[in-house]
């Protein structure tokens, strides 16, 4: 399944690079993609278990970015 969140208050193109690395290692992820200039993250995860990968991914994202939020 591939779906496409908005970010909200992503600061540097380094940390969505930084994210966009820590999501791609995630087990069940198939692709992944962090834009800063689009403020979009593009997650493609396995769909039985996408809803668990997408916290994974969320928590990947706080680590890099405290302040960023992905909204569903």
């Amino acid at each position: 399944m591939k779906k496409k969140f908005k970010l909200e208050d992503l600061d540097c193109a380094s940390c969505a690079a930084k994210m966009e690395d820590a999501i791609k290692k995630l087990d069940g992820v198939n692709d992944a993609s962090v834009s800063f200039l689009t403020q979009k993250l593009t997650l493609d995860a396995d769909d039985a278990r996408f809803e668990e990968i997408l916290e994974q991914a969320v928590k990947a994202c706080r680590r890099v970015e405290p302040d960023c939020k992905i909204l569903r």
